[in-house]
């Protein structure tokens, strides 16, 4: 099942997992709108015809939400009730920290075990490097720049660019980087508009020249910096906020290995009886994690990027 905020790379993860679970001789099934699917028995035997025209759609085509219910007992017992009728004993979930620690309290009720895939383009759950969908999200980011800049340029303009991410700036910074933005402005750097000022000076008495700022949703300042650069710069400053378009498009190859390999590392910690385990990808390994080391642990982005926006005055 898919829970949470939807990710490209999920279908692909979906995908492997029915595929590669039916090969070790389990019966997938599948849960459609995550845990209020589940609590509502929403639950269908995956076919092959399910899966076999999945790999490149965005999104989920299991669908996903945000339940509030599955955090009361007596909505739990009524998703197990709809497990056990089908013999189903084990789950696989995508989603953050908050789908696994559900999931935590589904299996101290009622001893279903689970595997999780982390899968969020704001790449913020501990003790992983990578999520799903953080590639396919940065893509969609660099392509929205990119077009920006074009009419940037033909305006001598400044434009404020916001993406998602929540109170992390991994977004923000590795898109500001790959686009060589002119400001990046995230939760974990301080910054000064004075001295943003004075470095930019050359850039806004050039003509043909455009100011482009990458801010991560966090922290709360697209729409002053956007003012500021209107009022301090002198230059027309648009805002472009790019909110959910950054979640769409087709998985990027990246996306479609990691739901893959992700997924099936899922399926095989199960058979292997290594329970409640979030599969992670850290210093170019796979591997499992701890719903301790993950669920509730602040992420940081890794210190080598930061200092690269610094470096580079992004």
């Amino acid at each position: 099942m898919t829970s949470g905020g939807d990710a490209a790379g999920m279908n692909p993860a979906i995908r492997a997992a029915v595929d590669h679970a039916r090969q070790l001789g389990m019966n997938p099934y599948v849960v459609y709108d995550g845990l209020e699917g589940l609590i509502d028995g929403k639950i269908k035997e995956a076919t092959r015809e399910l899966t076999s025209d999945m790999i490149y759609r965005g999104g989920t085509l299991l669908r996903s939400s945000r339940s509030k219910r599955f955090f009361d007992y007596e909505f739990r017992k009524q998703a197990y009730e709809h497990l056990k009728d089908r013999n189903i004993d084990k789950l696989v979930i995508m989603g953050g920290d908050g789908s696994f620690r559900a999931l935590n309290d589904f299996f101290n009720d009622f001893e279903v075990p689970f595997a999780g895939i982390p899968a969020t383009i704001d790449n913020d759950i501990a003790g992983t490097d990578y999520c799903l969908g953080v590639d396919t999200a940065q893509n969609v980011i660099l392509d929205c720049i990119d077009s920006v800049r074009d009419t940037a340029r033909s305006h001598h303009r400044a434009f404020v660019i916001e993406t998602m991410g929540r109170d992390c700036g991994y977004l923000a910074m590795t898109t500001a980087l790959c686009s060589a933005a002119d400001i990046c402005i995230v939760p974990e750097i301080p910054y000064d508009l004075e001295s943003i000022y004075k470095r930019l000076q050359p850039v806004i008495n050039e003509e043909g020249s455009c100011i482009i700022a990458v801010v991560a949703e966090g922290t709360r300042v697209a729409q002053y910096l956007t003012r500021w650069l209107t009022e301090r710069a002198g230059m027309d400053t648009r805002l472009t906020v790019l909110g959910h378009v950054q979640r769409g498009g087709s998985p990027t190859a990246r996306d479609r290995l990691m739901g893959t390999r992700f997924a099936t590392r899922a399926v095989e910690a199960l058979n292997n009886g290594d329970i409640n385990q979030i599969m992670v990808y850290h210093d170019g390994q796979y591997g499992y994690a701890s719903l301790d080391a993950v669920a509730g642990q602040q992420y940081s982005v890794n210190p080598d990027i930061i200092n690269l926006c610094r470096e580079l005055s992004c």
